[in-house]
């Protein structure tokens, strides 16, 4: 099964010949891409499994689906139908959704995934596109429907799958942060930033509290959502003013900041031999621009977990500074 970095030339005769594959990539590459059975989205930040973390421009990430897709239906969606994706295409065994970061479909499903009507009923994995980093605020980020050849900076792209009759599918984080022993945090209101917050039930103004107290950004809110340890990440940070986020804040839920993490690679390993991953069939991962930059990831391999570094990965709802992976098991 294919999980690495190709030309474009490379990819050309696996669209042709009826693949089913997932791409990551800069936008000038897929758009000379052939129509077929692809959905992709822009990003030039990878971990390889030769490579570890790297920075490309002139390669795709392919990860081919074919062995584990019968089949496989592509849709786009705006921020208004996204609601319907569990309910739309019944029988499908599991989705990915690809989201262009900064788009009115990407603050929509953050704020809203946990609501859809029948959330978690299959399984639903992805990630959110970006852009170089130095290319903030002039790029755009994209997602692209194969089928079509068309590019969307304001839609979801969604590719809903069904299995062969003798496989099943679970979606899978590793997330190296753990709530630490500070202070509890509620927020009043859903959303990507906030001004005030109750700081173990006193109100006070959040920024002030994070500069008063030298929180370091880098590590995220971490809150316990029924026993799964889910990230949200800093942007910035305004003094006197509000507090913005990677991902929404949910109000009446406790948020602690995380504890600090010494030694990335240490951490990630002892995790990872918690889940085995020697026997286990990993068909997809990603990991979070964060992660990449804050914990020195170019050039460091996180075998067996290949794939885009996103602005955003996606695990049932929107996560931060979180990987994410789906494995494929024979029944």
């Amino acid at each position: 099964m294919h999980q690495n970095m190709f030309t474009v030339a490379e990819v050309e005769p696996l669209i042709t010949a009826g693949r089913t594959l997932l791409l990551a990539g800069e936008e000038q590459l897929m758009r000379q891409l052939p129509k077929g059975r692809w959905i992709g989205g822009t990003i030039p930040y990878f971990i390889t499994s030769d490579q570890g973390g790297i920075v490309s421009r002139e390669q795709l990430f392919v990860t081919d689906l074919t062995p584990v897709a019968a089949s496989a239906a592509i849709e786009v969606y705006d921020r208004h139908r996204l609601g319907t994706i569990y309910t739309q295409n019944e029988g499908r065994d599991f989705s990915f959704i690809i989201l262009p970061a900064a788009s009115s479909v990407h603050a929509s499903f953050a704020l809203n995934a946990p609501h859809y009507q029948d959330f978690g009923s299959r399984p639903l994995v992805g990630w959110v596109a970006g852009v170089h980093l130095v290319e903030m605020g002039t790029a755009t980020p994209k997602v692209f429907n194969g089928l079509s050849g068309t590019a969307h900076a304001q839609e979801a792209v969604v590719m809903h799958v069904t299995l062969p009759a003798d496989k099943t599918v679970d979606v899978g984080i590793l997330n190296i942060f753990e709530q630490g022993e500070g202070d509890t945090f509620i927020f009043p209101n859903d959303g990507f930033s906030c001004t005030d917050v109750l700081v173990n039930g006193v109100r006070e103004n959040f920024a002030q509290y994070i500069l008063r107290n030298e929180l370091d950004t880098k590590l995220p809110l971490v809150a316990d959502y029924y026993g799964a340890l889910i990230n949200t990440s800093f942007q910035n940070v305004e003094p006197d003013g509000k507090v913005e986020f990677y991902a929404p804040v949910f109000a009446g839920i406790h948020y602690r900041h995380a504890r600090a993490v010494a030694d990335y690679e240490a951490t990630f390993n002892r995790q990872l031999r918690t889940l085995n991953p020697g026997g286990r069939t990993i068909v997809f991962s990603c990991n979070c621009i964060l992660n990449y930059l804050y914990s020195g990831l170019q050039g460091y391999r996180t075998d067996p977990f290949v794939g885009p570094i996103t602005f955003g990965e996606i695990a049932y709802q929107l996560l931060n500074q979180t990987l994410v992976y789906l494995e494929v098991h024979n029944l």
